[in-house]
């Protein structure tokens, strides 16, 4: 059975019905109305403990002849896991075609409607909720509707409200990431410095090397023509 459900433009709940105030389930709307873009028209659940959250977002791609604030509508209801995903959104396939024929697009500037200014549809939205959640014969014909007007149940994507909650947590944990990818950028650079300092010495030994056996050949070479080890003969002819 379904606990809360509501018609609202942007964050703003145009009519609302609550079975158990104490239950907590429209502050969930506050929460995710907010969330909701309508960029394109949406089809998406979060699940929140026992309780699964489905919405209809509409689009202005949605209402072409209509006016552009019939874009920003968005139909939810919070309803208990056991009822799975077609039953509920049969039921917004539902009260989305009802709100639009008492409320017609064409005419209807839902942007200037006032918090609760479609409250009269509040019995509609109480009627349906429970012959779509209590009777078999409302849970048939909101499978039917789920099944005609949703081309891909299985594609409605799911998110657990927690992840959304926990947001701020991820932005704080990617925060300590990116420290400590600096810190490692860091050492790396300061590791660079000392295996190109390490290198510098390296090659200075192997250079100053190399130049000691050049010598050394060439006084091997030019001791060969004056006669080791006493250069005997260049110092001879030079007297």
């Amino acid at each position: 059975m379904a606990s809360s459900s509501c018609i609202a433009f942007r964050s703003t709940i145009l009519t609302e019905h609550t079975t158990s105030p104490a239950s907590g389930a429209s502050s969930l709307a506050s929460i995710i109305l907010p969330k909701i873009r309508h960029e394109r028209p949406e089809k998406l659940t979060y699940t929140h403990n026992q309780n699964f959250v489905h919405y209809v977002a509409d689009a202005p791609s949605d209402h072409p002849d209509g006016d552009p604030s019939a874009g920003g509508l968005t139909y939810l209801v919070v309803a208990r896991s056991d009822l799975g995903r077609r039953i509920p959104f049969g039921y917004l396939c539902e009260i989305r075609k009802r709100f639009l024929s008492t409320y017609d697009p064409r005419s209807t500037d839902f942007q200037s409607v006032p918090p609760y200014g479609a409250a009269n549809f509040n019995g509609e939205l109480k009627t349906l909720m429970v012959e779509y959640g209590t009777t078999e014969e409302g849970r048939a014909d909101a499978i039917s509707r789920a099944q005609g007007e949703i081309e891909n149940v299985r594609g409605i994507m799911t998110e657990n409200i927690e992840r959304v909650l926990e947001r701020g947590e991820r932005i704080d944990l990617l925060v300590d990431k990116t420290d400590r990818l600096g810190g490692s950028a860091h050492e790396f650079r300061y590791r660079s410095r000392a295996l190109r300092r390490h290198m510098w010495w390296k090659n200075v030994k192997l250079m100053a090397l190399l130049i000691a056996v050049v010598i050394f050949l060439l006084y091997l070479f030019i001791g060969f023509g004056c006669g080791l080890p006493g250069w005997s003969r260049c110092v001879g002819s030079s007297r």
